[in-house]
């Protein structure tokens, strides 16, 4: 009777101990389930912390490209954000790491915002400088054109006045003469009895021309194209030169005046052929001719 006992004793303790062996496998498989549960949806958060870092990077790298001139800040923020997905991507996964990451996430998208906005006012502003600074540029453009048609006209007028100003001769004569014994001089076209070449000329009258000392240089040249008397030499700013026979000077006071000089009879008598006489101003511009001929 004890041996029954005691068989019915063990029956019962072999109950108990599958109860707890069965108990023990079904909470292991559960926390084994759990423990999957969790990893796959902390791999999922993961994912979904990823997939918003890049896509915060990609409107960095959009903002960037649209961006007129680099801007650092948004270069600074794309590359700290590069840096957190390489982060989250090799980090282990675990609940306070990744709410961690959620929050900065958000931390993040405010700063995107905030950086944004900046990034279009400064778009804005450096348009509105554009547009200001091409408006300037026309207006510069159409100044310089103006300046440039001003300096035309003044030079014109310039030239125009300075012709103006320039005197002219109204009238010019040359005699061949004799001078008698009185002193009276007779003219003459035979080239044994001239003495001296009278030349003559009337300048114009000009109200613009500065009143003041001239003199004109009369040229004269014999048959041969030599020139008479001293044979003296005068250049101009251009280059340009002459010989001429004498210098006539004289007080111009805006009015007609007649002006009269010789050239004298050179060593020997005066040949026969013909002769001319030229007068020039001050910038030997040819003010003018005369042609006469001795027998």
């Amino acid at each position: 009777m004890t041996e029954t006992k005691n068989n019915n004793g063990l029956k019962v303790l072999a109950a108990l101990l599958g109860v707890v062996l069965l108990g023990t496998i079904i909470y292991t498989v559960s926390l084994y389930q759990d423990k999957k549960k969790t990893e796959t949806v902390l791999t999922q958060e993961k994912e979904l912390v990823v997939a918003d870092l890049n896509s915060l990077k990609s409107e960095y790298d959009k903002a960037i490209l649209e961006s007129n001139a680099t801007n650092e800040e948004l270069v600074s923020a794309r590359d700290n954000i590069a840096k957190y997905i390489d982060s989250v991507q090799t980090m282990k996964a675990d609940i306070s790491s990744l709410a961690r990451y959620r929050r900065q996430v958000g931390v993040l998208k405010a700063e995107r915002e905030q950086l944004l906005k900046q990034v279009d006012s400064l778009t804005r502003s450096n348009t509105m400088i554009a547009m200001q600074r091409d408006s300037t540029y026309v207006e510069l453009e159409k100044q310089t054109v103006f300046n440039d048609s001003l300096v035309v006209q003044n030079t014109q007028l310039a030239d125009a006045v300075e012709k103006g100003s320039a005197l002219n001769l109204s009238k010019i004569n040359v005699d061949a003469v004799r001078e008698r014994n009185s002193g009276k001089l007779v003219s003459t076209q035979r080239a044994r009895s001239t003495d001296k070449f009278k030349i003559c000329f009337t300048v114009a009258d000009n109200v613009i021309a500065e009143a003041g000392d001239r003199e004109f240089y009369i040229e004269t040249l014999d048959p041969q194209g030599n020139v008479l008397g001293e044979s003296y030499s005068k250049s101009n700013d251009n280059g340009a030169s002459i010989t001429y026979s004498k210098g006539t000077g004289f007080y111009y006071e805006n009015k007609s005046l007649d002006i009269c000089d010789y050239i004298d009879k050179p060593a020997g008598d005066f040949q026969k052929g013909q002769y001319m006489v030229n007068v020039y101003d001050n910038n030997l511009k040819l003010l003018g001719t005369s042609q006469f001929t001795l027998k």
